[in-house]
């Protein structure tokens, strides 16, 4: 299954700052704009993994969003 993040990147002294904002605490970072973008996708996956393993004690259910115009 694909997913699409948006992350937000910032242009710093050491490199880029990545952030994935629909993911609190999820973020990374990275000498070269491409080496950031790598790692932000390594920090989704392992967020998404413990989310997973947290969810796991109790029951789960899935919801759907529709957007508003």
């Amino acid at each position: 299954m694909e997913a699409q993040y948006t992350v937000s990147l910032k242009k710093t002294d050491e490199g880029y700052s990545v952030w994935c904002p629909g993911l609190p605490g999820c973020w990374s970072q990275g000498a070269t704009e491409t080496e950031a973008l790598a790692k932000i996708r390594d920090a989704i996956r392992e967020y998404l993994s413990v989310v997973r393993e947290l969810a796991s004690d109790g029951e789960t259910r899935n919801v759907v969003l529709g957007l508003q115009p």
